[in-house]
């Protein structure tokens, strides 16, 4: 059996996924995050009360919509290199990883009696560089090394999956599914992309996915797009293309401005979340295998919400 195939999110039905943490956390809570890094909250009392109040709100829309839930560590950041910056070391990250999924543990058994549908436990690893313009680049055997030490963690904990979120240029993607598939982890890659619908290295989207699964033999379990509006993308979305088919979530942005936009703006832009849930919706007519529904920056509890309300009374 090959690792994808134990991910129930697979078997189609909704799952959502929470919204846009970082932000949440900093403009809403006033939670200071060195480095956008929510995984500084770990191990922390107060800062563990934090992210549990965050999810919760989640957890509870996923019972009321009878959707299984994708439960992301808050590890976004909790890679090397971030690490050093930070003045963690490797061992340090390590135990820091493992408590994420752990935390991941606690919330999935308070909650998995009164969710119909599964809860599956995401490890999340995001980019060695800038999530939106990256200024090193990777070659993929780089990135598989880079990546492989937090991946190599979660493969030793009960996370069901890593995903691999806001990748930004091919190579990384690659690096990223090659380190899952050594460690046997299924792997879900999700590219950002700027308003153009192109990856922020220029390359179209579609021609990233089919790069992926050429050089990675077809690894991921599958794609999602995430931080983007749907304005930004839906528009290469071919329904006819075979790459479409392996897109089954969407983790988009409240607000329809370009990442050197909301990389300047000093108050968050929540967006309309009932115009954004219709986009949602509309989305399902050029992703014919979509299911996977969450946000990502400036995105909350309301606009998942919305989203899964207007997906259910679509009859998706």
């Amino acid at each position: 059996m090959s690792p994808s195939n134990r991910l129930p999110q697979l078997d189609g039905g909704l799952f959502l996924t929470d919204g846009g943490l970082e932000t949440t956390l900093i403009f809403h809570r006033g939670i200071e995050l060195p480095l956008f890094a929510s995984f500084t909250l770990l191990g922390d009392p107060e800062g563990e009360r934090a992210l549990r109040d965050y999810f919760e709100p989640y957890l509870a829309l996923a019972g009321t919509d009878d959707a299984g839930f994708i439960l992301d560590t808050a590890t976004w950041r909790a890679s090397p290199r971030w690490a050093q910056e930070l003045g963690y070391s490797l061992e340090q990250l390590d135990r820091l990883n493992r408590r994420a999924v752990e935390l991941c543990e606690e919330l999935r058994s308070e909650h998995e009696s009164r969710i119909a549908a599964p809860i599956v436990i995401s490890g999340v690893i995001g980019p060695q560089d800038d999530g939106y313009q990256p200024h090193q680049l990777l070659s993929a055997d780089q990135a598989a090394e880079y990546h492989a030490t937090q991946i190599t963690t979660f493969a030793d904990t009960a996370a069901d999956l890593i995903s691999a979120i806001t990748m930004t240029y091919v190579d990384e993607a690659i690096g990223v599914t090659r380190a899952a598939a050594a460690a046997e982890m299924p792997a879900v890659i999700s590219f950002t992309v700027e308003t153009d619908g192109r990856l922020p290295s220029g390359q179209d989207l579609g021609e990233a996915i089919e790069q992926v699964e050429a050089e990675t033999d077809s690894a991921p379990a599958y794609y999602m797009i995430n931080c983007a509006h749907p304005t930004h993308f839906a528009g290469v979305l071919d329904p006819g293309a075979p790459w479409v088919a392996k897109v089954r979530g969407v983790r988009a942005n409240a607000s329809t401005m370009s990442h050197a936009e909301l990389d300047e703006a000093t108050e968050l832009d929540a967006g309309d979340p009932a115009d954004l849930a219709q986009r949602y919706v509309a989305l399902a007519e050029r992703l014919p295998n979509l299911g996977v529904l969450g946000g990502c920056c400036g995105t909350d509890d309301r606009h998942v919400s919305a989203i899964g309300e207007a997906w259910r009374r679509a009859g998706r």
